[in-house]
This record gives structure tokens, C-alpha cells and sequence, in this order.
């Protein structure tokens, strides 16, 4: 399967970046705000959705994902100087308040949340290298 790259400029296009990082994984020490570039960037494990292997746990690949225009970064539940906590994306949604300006939000399992604030929705999702085996297929208990 070929390296996804994505780009969001609108809602719509975060909806599909949204699904395609549901149940991501990511590493506290392996996301940061560059407050002079205006960039919030992560690097996280993305469960493959898009192959829907049904016979096999699934598989997972290294992505970088990252906004820019990035003005403010707040956090909530989320222990920031644990650099090794470990954190499950669950959904990214964006606020417009004064278009094409609003906030980005990351929710993650356990009710943790980051939320961008942003001068206008702009990220970029890339896959970085092969996918690998998962060990579970992440399970939503609704």
C-alpha cells in the first residue's frame, strides 16, 4: 500500500484525517509546539483502517502529523511532563469562531484533550515508512 499524504484546508477534508488517525498512538515526548513557525507537529503509530484486514489484528504505520498557523496550544487531562505517557487519539474536530480562524481539538482516551488554537485550519498528515503488525485491533465499546 502506498504512503498516505493528506492535506486539510476545510472541515471536511479534517473529517477524513480525522478517521484516518482514529486510535492513533502517540507519545507525549513525540509532539510540540514551535510557537516562532506557528506549528504544532506529532509523530504517532496510525492503525491502518483503510486496509480493513479482517483475518489478521490489523497493522500500523509511522505518521507525522502537524498544523500550521498555529497561535495557542492549551491542554487538559493530559500530564505534558510525562515525556513516555502514552496517549490514543480518538477524534480531531475544528470550531470555527472568526472564519477561516478557530480551534482545532485533539480528544484522546480518557477525556484528555490539546486544543489549536489556529489563524486557519492547514494540517498535513504523511506516513513515514512500512507498516508493521498491530498487536490488538482497537476495540470502541459504545
Amino acid at each position: 500500500m502506498p504512503d498516505l499524504k493528506l492535506l486539510a484546508l476545510d472541515e471536511e477534508d479534517l473529517e477524513v484525517i480525522s478517521a484516518y488517525t482514529q486510535d492513533a498512538v502517540i507519545r507525549v515526548g513525540d509532539m510540540g509546539f514551535a510557537k516562532s513557525d506557528q506549528r504544532f507537529a506529532m509523530i504517532m503509530n496510525r492503525y491502518v483502517w483503510e486496509e480493513g484486514d479482517t483475518k489478521t489484528k490489523g497493522t500500523r504505520r509511522r505518521a507525522a502529523l502537524h498544523f500550521d498557523y498555529v497561535t495557542e496550544v492549551k491542554s487538559t487531562g493530559i500530564n505534558l511532563d510525562a515525556r513516555d505517557g502514552v496517549l490514543d487519539l480518538l477524534s480531531i474536530s475544528f470550531a470555527g469562531q472568526d472564519m477561516p480562524a478557530g480551534k482545532a481539538v485533539l480528544s484522546f482516551a480518557g477525556g484528555g484533550t490539546i486544543e489549536l488554537v489556529v489563524e486557519c485550519l492547514q494540517l498535513r498528515l504523511s506516513d513515514l515508512g512500512a507498516s508493521w503488525a498491530a498487536k490488538a485491533t482497537p476495540n470502541h465499546i459504545v
